[in-house]
This record gives C-alpha cells, sequence and structure tokens, in this order.
C-alpha cells in the first residue's frame, strides 16, 4: 500500500460511492483536462458551432487537426504520472508540429501510409499549474492505438520534470484549482 492510498481526500476522490456532504458532488477518480484548439485559435470553438469541423477561409479546426495561418497542430495528450499511484492526469492540448509531419501524422492516421513514429513539436497551450512565456519545445510520439491520441511529451524544464518524476496529489488539486475547478473543499469530511 502506498502512502497515498492513507490520505483520506485521495480515498474519497477515486470514491465513485463518496458524496460531499454540503453538495453531494462525487467524484469517481482523476478527471483529466482538456483543451478544443490551441491557444492561437482566434475563431469559432467546436463547442460553439453545429459542425465536426470549424472553417474560416484557409483555417480549420477538427477534433483531432488544425490549421492557422499556415500552422499546423495536432491533438495530444500530456501525461502527468500521480506520485504514488498507478494513476496518470493527462491534459489534452494542442501541439504544433512542421507541415510534413502533419501530412505524415494524418497519412499514419488515416491508414495511407503507415509508418509515423513521432515528431518535433511545440506545446501550443498554456496549462494551469505550469504558466510559463516561452514557447515548451516538445516530442510528439504516435499512438499505439487507433483510439489514442498521440503523447506530447516536454523536453526541457519543470514540466519535463513533472512527467519524468511525476507530480503530487497536492500539485493535482493545484492544477484543478488554477483551472478554476477547485475541488480541494469537496474533498475533506
Amino acid at each position: 500500500m502506498s502512502l497515498l492510498a492513507l490520505d483520506s481526500r485521495w480515498r474519497r476522490l477515486n470514491d465513485e460511492s463518496y458524496a460531499c456532504p454540503c453538495c453531494g458532488r462525487s467524484f469517481g477518480g482523476i478527471v483529466d483536462i482538456g483543451f478544443g484548439h490551441p491557444d492561437c485559435w482566434p475563431h469559432e470553438a467546436l463547442t460553439e458551432s453545429d459542425t465536426e469541423t470549424v472553417t474560416v477561409d484557409a483555417d480549420f479546426l477538427t477534433a483531432d487537426l488544425c490549421r492557422f495561418e499556415g500552422l499546423h497542430f495536432v491533438h495530444t495528450v500530456l501525461p502527468l504520472p500521480v506520485r504514488g499511484s498507478t494513476d496518470t492526469f493527462f491534459f489534452g492540448v494542442w501541439a504544433s508540429v512542421a507541415e510534413a509531419d502533419f501530412k505524415a501524422y494524418v497519412q499514419d492516421a488515416t491508414n495511407e501510409a503507415l509508418g509515423f513514429e513521432g515528431c518535433a513539436a511545440w506545446l501550443m497551450n498554456d496549462l494551469p499549474g505550469f504558466e510559463t512565456t516561452q514557447a515548451l519545445g516538445c516530442h510528439l510520439t504516435a499512438s499505439e492505438t487507433s483510439v489514442e491520441r498521440p503523447r506530447l511529451m516536454v523536453q526541457d524544464g519543470p514540466l519535463a520534470q513533472a512527467q519524468a518524476e511525476g507530480i503530487s496529489f497536492d500539485h493535482l488539486l493545484d492544477i484543478y484549482a488554477a483551472s478554476g475547478t477547485d475541488i480541494r473543499p469537496h474533498l475533506m469530511s
């Protein structure tokens, strides 16, 4: 048993039958945080649209791909293991990739030409709990299955360290709070 299993907040987060005494809210485990588009996307979001694609001139946005002003983006997941558990928290983020890599990724994802193994990329969302003013260089790795998004691994800095070493449960709670959803009061007895 890990020390994290002794934390009553962790047990409440993962207990589907637990309900917050003040509001009845329950969780059932870690909730990932996703971004619907790259931060630089100035047009309508998919959630505001009645279609599966938002198109403005040559720019487009789908749930998986985006092109904006000649830049190419892929929707990825950025894993952060939670120390003391076997669980991983994921940010659903956008990565900027070179046009040739974008085309290779699309061809692989649609089974037109297999063999995309990954490429250099840039993180295109500002992450709560990891705010920075600098673009973060990353490596995008191919999906292992057709239902998984590709993974984004940051190459340097605190976020890369968090991916390698994991984050504490308190850091996860801080991320939720920084994203506008502070669940800490709901995990207290």
